[in-house]
């Protein structure tokens, strides 16, 4: 007989979710290590955020009536089939819980979001990476990784953190690959970000499978401290779903500001056009023999150096400037190489400035 209570067989095998470091020296340090919006949160969703402060005796409405309606106009797609979470995560543990077990098996990219192996752990199941081409998710080696026991593949469409996405026509071929009874979880959660025109977020796989569900978030448009999610899926999985989501798990701020913050297209296009600019300069002025910029689509960059001793006197001479970059060593195992969020245009050009005037003195 344990001394004590026991968490069930496999959870303190799990690595916790590792984030990226939020202080630096100086008041004025600038964060870029958590992909947040450079451009703040959409007035619209400040405001309606705002507006809820009259109402904190209530219960929020407990399907997210109000958010799920403004998405589906939106997108053009069935309320009824939207679920939303505090968070993607809340989401992404929802779907483990709820479509795997002992045994099973998940399969993801070998850069894939660390959150995959916790939500799969986290529910008796064993997480197997698939090796990537170039840091791009390969199509063949998830297939080739998976097995009888396999139930889920989680695909993050684009990545983190590498920035690298997959076609529409390569999504596609993955999901014709897969078994009816493999659950294929499209993450688009850098949808919003996405120039290339190849690229489709997810809808169209969703309305013509059983097997497919696409999960978005808001914490990249200005709402991380919301926490709220979105996932759109056929109906059998949406009933599976809500049966076991708490059933106040968005709350009221948050399903306003979501609202107006999915209407705000406007804010969004901003948004948008302010990170193609950012992302595209800081790939083409950073690219050189000293550093590899991996192509992004999303609202960062993966920068490459020679060693990781290399990438980490560049994170302690960006992080003695106060720009703060995530490190990828511990928990992506990419020991060489850095995250920078695109952030503001001073914090863009102090970053080109920091790393620009390392090469010139080495």
């Amino acid at each position: 007989m344990s001394p004590r209570p026991t968490p069930q067989p496999g959870i303190l095998d799990i690595a916790p979710y590792l984030p990226g470091r939020a202080g630096a020296p100086g008041s004025t340090a600038i964060k870029l290590s958590s992909n947040e919006s450079p451009l703040g949160a959409s007035p619209l969703a400040i405001a309606a955020f705002a507006s809820a402060a009259e109402h904190l005796e209530i219960y929020p409405e407990g399907s997210s009536k109000i958010l799920r309606e403004a998405l589906g106009e939106v997108h053009g797609i069935a309320a009824d089939r939207i679920v939303c979470g505090n968070g993607s995560d809340d989401l992404l543990h929802l779907l483990a819980q709820c479509y795997l077990g002992a045994g099973d098996e998940a399969v993801m990219s070998q850069y894939g979001f660390s959150i995959y192996p916790i939500v799969t752990t986290a529910a008796g199941a064993r997480i197997v990476p698939a090796a990537e081409a170039d840091y791009t998710a390969d199509v063949d080696a998830l297939l080739a990784a998976v097995t009888e026991r396999t139930r889920m593949v989680f695909l993050a469409n684009p990545n983190n953190p590498t920035g690298t996405y997959l076609s529409a026509s390569e999504v596609a071929r993955l999901h014709a690959g897969l078994r009816p009874d493999i659950l294929l979880v499209i993450d688009s959660a850098y949808a919003e970000y996405v120039t290339a025109p190849d690229y489709s977020v997810g809808i169209d796989l969703v309305e013509q499978a059983d097997n497919v569900v696409m999960v978005r978030t808001f914490s990249k448009m200005g709402l991380a401290a919301a926490r709220i999610g979105w996932l759109y899926g056929p109906a059998h999985l949406v009933d599976a779903i809500n049966r076991i989501r708490g059933p106040f798990n968005v709350n009221l701020p948050a399903q306003l500001a979501g609202a107006a913050a999915a209407r705000d297209t406007e804010f969004t296009q901003r948004l948008r056009a302010h990170n193609a600019r950012w992302r595209e300069s800081l790939s083409a002025q950073l690219g050189s023999n000293a550093m590899r910029v991996i192509r992004s689509e999303a609202n960062f960059i993966l920068v490459l150096f020679a060693s990781s001793a290399e990438a980490d006197a560049a994170f302690e001479a960006l992080w003695d400037k106060g720009l703060i970059v995530r490190q990828l060593g511990a928990a992506y195992g990419i020991a060489n190489g850095l995250r920078i969020s695109i952030g503001t245009e001073a914090a863009m050009r102090g970053v080109l400035e920091t790393l620009q005037n390392r090469i010139v003195a080495a």
